[in-house]
């Protein structure tokens, strides 16, 4: 049974000496940055010059360079992009660091497949929240908060997990219930949803319902509702009731027609698949071909995107959602 903590358990004095360092002012940077020092933390953010240096301070906070800033900290959460960190690691982060200070990630990534090795006289942990910066912006305002996960990779100081428990409370993480997990499982599950799931398996599953009734001869519009902007409407359905509430308010002809078909079109086939995707991400090799594809300037990423973006469910897509917005 999975450990769960929630407000109760943790205390948030433990920062009340203690200096933040938020390395990095984007979506999430900015979230957590706001959210703590709504809770009272010492707040200071660690950016490179350019919009993301003077929104930070524009928003009150005092703004350094990322080496300035980790001079400056107790406590370090690197929340820049995954592929910059490792970079920004060696050059600004690692030098300053001193003992027994805090590294907080939010994602395992470089530490899980070794792109960045911490010295031993740190804490390094990892608070994970499961929504977009948005949402654990929006969620901390109105009073409730998101999910997270909570791991612990190295404990030097002893007192590794209590900071990093401070840290997700004072995000509103708590209020929710934090999970505690391993670098490894956050990494491994996160990377493997995306692809198999949430945006490999999904996008794939939505471009093929549009294009098979496309190529029956029905109209793209239609399909487009019918294979894609209902999708929507089912997700909310299963993230407000789960499977059985989203069965359940559906018409009995979807229910049958999807319990039916559903296995015959996502079938064994596909699973085996699916368990071949996610042995590369626990053996390195999505790690290794992304590290790669990066180095090279993300030129097939770039050149996939493009196919996206040209493709007539995108084009149909647009049109129907500029319709949708009008009046």
């Amino acid at each position: 049974m999975a450990k769960i903590y929630k407000d109760k358990d943790v205390d948030l004095s433990i920062l009340s000496k203690k200096v933040v360092a938020v390395l990095g002012y984007g979506i999430q940077g900015r979230a957590w940055a706001l959210n703590m020092r709504d809770s009272g933390v010492k707040i200071i953010i660690g950016v490179r010059p350019g919009k993301s240096f003077d929104l930070a301070r524009q928003e009150g906070f005092e703004v350094y360079s990322v080496s300035e800033a980790v001079k400056r900290a107790d406590i370090i959460a690197v929340l820049l992009p995954d592929m910059t960190q490792p970079s920004v690691w060696s050059a600004e982060i690692a030098p300053n660091l001193r003992r027994d200070m805090n590294v907080i990630f939010a994602h395992g990534f470089n530490i899980r497949f070794g792109l960045i090795k911490p010295p031993n006289d740190v804490d390094v942990v990892l608070i994970a929240p499961k929504a977009p910066g948005k949402a654990v912006r929006d969620e901390f305002v109105r009073g409730w908060g998101v999910p997270a996960l909570v791991a612990v990779h190295q404990d030097f100081t002893g007192n590794a997990l209590k900071t990093a428990l401070a840290v997700a409370k004072a995000n509103g993480f708590t209020r929710v219930g934090v999970i505690e997990t391993t670098f490894a499982e956050e990494t491994e599950t996160d990377l493997i949803g995306e692809q198999n799931v949430l945006v490999g398996g999904l996008l794939q599953l939505l471009k093929y319902g549009f294009e098979v009734m496309v190529e029956l001869g029905y109209q793209p519009e239609v399909a487009y509702f019918e294979a894609i902007n209902e999708a929507k409407l089912i997700m909310d359905l299963i993230w407000e009731r789960g499977l059985t509430g989203m069965l359940l308010g559906v018409s009995e002809t979807a229910r049958y027609g999807g319990l039916t078909v559903g296995p015959f079109v996502i079938n064994e086939d596909v699973k085996r698949r699916m368990r071949e995707a996610a042995e590369r991400v626990r053996n390195g090799e999505f790690a290794r071909e992304w590290v790669n594809e990066n180095q090279r300037g993300a030129l097939k990423l770039r050149e996939l995107l493009k196919q996206v973006q040209n493709s007539q469910v995108e084009r149909i897509g647009e049109e129907l959602r500029m319709m949708m917005r009008s009046g």
